[in-house]
């Protein structure tokens, strides 16, 4: 059960960013948020309602804070840089959250920095510059250096979207409640940003849009934070975390095959440099007292 949660988790994770790669250009990039997660909040509400699992939040403050990064800003940023750079190449920022987090959580909650996580972001930024060196070290291409802005923006978003989780967790407010509810808010959110900002909604005519926003809002949305959820109250935050390791890895296949990615040397020493600088992240120190016990990890 937990390989299949794993695989379910890496393939629909790894998936997204090619389905929002198809949304871009046939609507204003925040409309196509709004419906993404209008969607997503209505099926999931309902799912809760029809179980008999949908509860209020203890407290509403810091899950309106979650629901303004996870489902609102977040997305923005990450819409922004796909319409931008490769979604594949999106991914592989999006994948050094962990060290985001690691940085937040000292910011805070107090967290101690240690040197397995300062040599982590070391890497994973020396991935990047390897990733995009290309681009910005001797074509200096303005819109890569604007996409990947974007996408640090909104990874930074979904990093205090981490932090706001954590401390509803400690209030008592379980993540699949949080969720839901931040879902619905975000998408409350985002439709008054659509109307100050003067958009209109507009409704797009391509069959694609529409199969990439139920693929988003159903598959990537819905079972994606469900599955992953699972996975970490099966095997904790810090293993159920590989699945940002591998994600990337089938978000580059994907923008291989859709989007024409042209790989070159120094781009695949990025990714695999941004990939290693997460399997530091999430390496596991054990205690000499527990080595060779069976169930240091359980």
């Amino acid at each position: 059960m937990n390989a299949f949660l794993f695989a379910s988790t890496v393939l629909i994770w790894g998936t997204t960013w090619i389905a929002i790669a198809f949304q871009v250009g046939d609507a204003p990039v925040i409309i196509s948020v709004f419906y993404r997660f209008a969607l997503a909040a209505v099926l999931f509400l309902a799912a809760l309602a029809v179980f008999g699992r949908l509860k209020r939040p203890a407290a509403w403050r810091f899950v309106a804070l979650q629901a303004l990064c996870l489902f609102c800003l977040n997305f923005i940023g990450i819409y922004n840089a796909t319409a931008l750079i490769p979604s594949g190449l999106v991914s592989v920022i999006f994948s050094l959250a962990s060290i985001f987090n690691a940085i937040n959580a000292r910011i805070f909650f107090g967290d101690r920095m240690t040197g397995q996580t300062i040599l982590a972001g070391a890497i994973g930024v020396c991935g990047l510059v390897l990733l995009f060196w290309q681009d910005i070290a001797i074509s200096l291409d303005p819109d890569t250096i604007r996409g990947i802005g974007w996408a640090a923006l909104g990874t930074m978003f979904f990093s205090w979207g981490n932090m706001a989780s954590r401390h509803n967790s400690s209030l008592g407010i379980t993540p699949v409640t949080a969720n839901a509810w931040g879902m619905g808010i975000g998408a409350v959110a985002l439709l008054i940003i659509i109307f100050v900002s003067g958009h209109s909604l507009v409704v797009p005519s391509g069959t694609v849009y529409w199969i990439a926003l139920l693929y988003l809002s159903v598959i990537g949305s819905v079972i994606g934070f469900t599955t992953y959820l699972l996975l970490v109250s099966r095997l904790g935050s810090a293993r159920a975390g590989y699945a940002t390791v591998l994600f990337p890895v089938v978000a580059l296949l994907a923008s291989t095959l859709f989007e024409g990615y042209q790989w070159t040397p120094t781009a695949i020493a990025g990714v695999i440099l941004a990939g290693f600088g997460n399997l530091v992240m999430f390496r596991r120190r054990r205690s000499p007292t527990l080595v060779g016990n069976r169930h240091a990890d359980a």
